[in-house]
């Protein structure tokens, strides 16, 4: 196969998205027949058709959906770079570009990332959301590093090396003012209680559901959260009582106004720095993993 012509792919990618040759030729301002050329020399390059005729017109074959999408990412990435280049070159100190899976309890995500925070001139940047879009950002370098409930999944086609952060039991809160009232002892005072819990998706979701069978406590479940962060708010309004990692335990009691009704040392979450390289060449990804399972435990 013939090395890539960027160019070529460029003009099939206009042509894709103004829906024809001759709408792409004019925002190109070439010749139709110009245009229709560098597609061609493009399929030909690759070996497969990209469009196929339809009435008047063309649409994308299977192959060219395939190869819009990949341009998409490209072009994408092509867009942003000036402006990648003029903040790297004029950035002070060192950029860290931090995802974080939306199901990580954010208490545990400062102490996770507290050896890293304390990198002199560090400027952080965290961005929060689904699980499996941040590894495709990791992927495409638009983040240094993710964090995680989990390991990434086998992908042959994703090239991510997951590490080990830490772990922290759970152990269960409520507001202090309902905990006063509790008539029996943790971990029976649950089937009293409304719950919260994190949703099926959480990675510790079915250590929780196992654990309160195993204890033969029937849970009244009035809310689930993909968002910790939103679990929580809802267990310090009063909603219910909650599960949350072990080591968020100083905060929730002395700050937020709750109480801690038990521990559960046997249901543990992990937690994991997902990387795009297996030997980590960024300093402050190096320190994060050198310190952060010592925080977390």
């Amino acid at each position: 196969m013939q090395p890539l012509n960027y160019r070529h792919l460029y003009y099939f990618w206009v042509v894709a998205k103004e829906g024809g040759i001759a709408r792409a030729a004019e925002r190109l301002e070439m010749a139709v027949q110009t245009v229709s050329t560098q597609v061609r020399e493009l399929e030909r390059s690759l070996g497969y058709a990209l469009f196929r005729s339809v009435g008047r017109g063309i649409e994308l074959t299977e192959a060219g959906a395939t190869a819009v999408r990949y341009a998409e990412q490209i072009f994408q990435l092509g867009e942003a770079l000036p402006a990648a280049v003029q903040e790297a070159a004029n950035a002070q100190g060192v950029r860290l570009a931090v995802g974080i899976s939306d199901a990580l309890p954010k208490l545990a995500v400062r102490h996770l990332l507290q050896p890293a925070v304390q990198t002199p001139n560090l400027r952080l940047q965290c961005q929060e959301g689904d699980f499996d879009d941040l590894l495709a950002d990791l992927a495409l370098h638009r983040l240094d590093v993710v964090l995680a409930d989990r390991p990434a999944p086998a992908n042959p086609n994703l090239r991510v090396f997951s590490h080990r952060l830490g772990k922290s039991s759970i152990a269960w809160y409520v507001r202090a003012d309902i905990a006063a009232k509790v008539e029996q002892d943790f971990p029976a005072c649950l089937a009293e209680l409304p719950l919260l819990l994190p949703t099926a998706d959480s990675a510790v979701r079915s250590r929780l559901d196992d654990w309160l069978a195993r204890h033969g406590i029937r849970p009244r479940i009035v809310g689930e959260f993909e968002d910790s962060a939103l679990l929580a708010t809802f267990g310090e309004s009063g909603l219910g009582a909650f599960p949350a990692p072990e080591l968020s335990s100083e905060e929730f009691t002395r700050s937020r106004g709750l109480a801690l009704l038990g521990r559960c040392p046997d249901v543990v979450e992990h937690f994991y720095a997902i990387s795009a390289q297996r030997k980590v060449d960024h300093p402050v990804i190096r320190s994060l993993l050198a310190g952060a399972e010592h925080s977390a435990t």
